[in-house]
């Protein structure tokens, strides 16, 4: 009897032992959180006031739970309590939530009572996650001559056709020479004694056609690498100054896909693209304030955060203290795209009116770490897009009658821009 109550004693404790087992497993689990759904709900809660490895406007929060249970004692219930209702927490006389009001300077935490134990322990354990370095990986050199659409034979098949031609006639006067000794000698024709001792060159100078030919050559060449010259004079394609800040469109436009026209707002109201100012850039560097992102032997993490800090010193922001000193620099940016004065461009015409995308003109811009024109931007290039390129009127009211009229006179259903006017002298030169 005795061994019968022990044996059920035993298997009572076996499963209670494995229940308390279960329910603690169970609660690690739920405490373990999603790195990847933190991260989303950190972003779109958190990021506006604290940064993982910086203080901004509250406290650094990489291991913060960590960090609170070994130097204060405090558990993650404390953490529901404070994300939920910091205020609440302050005002019940909690020595480190008042420790922390006081040291921020009295900024009151927003509550978030909708997050739930779920949510939070997603958060955390995004902030438990050791910092990531970030990848070398070697940048696509993007200094290069950009291939411009440049149309009819290229430089090289038209000097290369020359020197061949210059290279035939010269043979062609070898053998010619050569074959006329030969005949005399098998018709046994006695050739004058100036005739045998003639050198080529002599021969060649004294043959009024081969001169004829080879001043023509020498003048067509001339003309040609003159004309090149002269083509030249203004056209800046693949035009890559270094900036005084380096700035990489390559990581804004291209890896973290910021609208060229968040930067360059007046592009879509205004004849001038315009100079983005730099509170434009300090609305995000504010809280960005190193690069994480890919590097290369050319462009180190430590090179990017460099630039970082030279943008800080031109905006009179110090990271330290979060605020402007009032102390700001000029920045000399080196102006890459440049008309003539006599030519008349209108950025708004074209991307709000038109909806031409930037890249049409300047190029993959999202792949560029430095700038360069892409385009030649000569007339004949402006000219070529104008009788190419059809104009978008549909749902376009500001089109509406002129195409209804033009449609009509040219008997088409689309029309390009020089249908339209587009290559119109004065619509350029004013």
């Amino acid at each position: 009897m005795r061994q019968v109550i022990h044996r059920k004693l035993g298997t009572n404790i076996l499963r209670l032992s494995l229940i308390i087992l279960l329910a603690f497993t169970a609660s690690l689990s739920a405490q373990d959180g999603d790195p990847a759904k933190g991260k989303s709900l950190f972003n779109a809660n958190c990021a506006a006031c604290h940064q993982l490895d910086k203080k901004m406007t509250g406290p650094a929060l990489r291991k913060v739970e960590q960090r609170l249970a070994d130097d204060e004692g405090l558990d993650r219930d404390w953490i529901y309590a404070w994300i939920r209702n910091s205020s609440g927490v302050i005002k019940s006389g909690d020595a480190y939530a008042n420790k922390v009001y006081n040291e921020y300077g009295g900024a009151a935490m927003t509550a978030f009572p909708q997050l739930s134990d779920e949510d939070i322990n997603n958060i955390l354990a995004y902030t438990a996650e050791e910092k990531a370095v970030p990848a070398e990986t070697a940048v696509a050199a993007q200094g290069g001559q950009p291939a411009g659409a440049t149309g009819g034979i290229s430089n090289e098949i038209i000097l290369g056709a020359l020197a061949i031609l210059f290279i035939l006639l010269a043979i062609g006067l070898y053998l010619v020479n050569k074959t006329l000794r030969r005949f005399a000698a098998a018709q046994n024709i006695e050739l004058p004694e100036e005739a045998k001792r003639t050198p080529l060159w002599k021969a060649f100078l004294q043959n009024q056609f081969l001169m004829l030919v080879t001043a023509i050559f020498f003048l067509l060449a001339s003309a040609y690498f003159v004309y090149g010259y002269l083509m030249q004079v203004g056209v800046d394609q693949g035009y890559q100054p270094v900036q005084p800040i380096h700035f990489s469109h390559k990581i804004h436009a291209g890896d973290n896909g910021i609208d060229c026209k968040y930067c360059h707002s007046s592009a879509r109201v205004s004849k001038t693209s315009g100079i983005p100012s730099l509170n434009v850039c300090m609305n995000c560097h504010k809280s960005i304030y190193e690069y994480n992102g890919e590097t290369s032997p050319e462009y180190t993490k430590e090179f990017y955060d460099g630039e970082i800090k030279k943008l800080y010193a031109a905006a009179g922001w110090s990271d330290a203290d979060q605020k402007y000193t009032g102390e700001s620099q000029p920045v000399k940016w080196v102006r890459i795209h440049n008309l003539p004065d006599f030519a008349y461009f209108n950025h708004s015409q074209h991307v709000t009116v038109a909806g031409v995308e930037c890249q049409t003109c300047h190029g993959p811009v999202e792949e560029m770490e430095i700038l360069y024109q892409h385009a030649p931007l000569t007339m004949g290039w402006c000219i070529n897009c104008h009788r190419e390129t059809n104009v978008a009127v549909k749902d376009n009211a500001y089109y509406e009658k002129i195409h209804e009229e033009l449609s009509k006179k040219y008997g088409v259903d689309e029309l390009t821009a020089a249908q339209m006017g587009g290559l119109e002298c004065g619509k350029c030169h004013y």
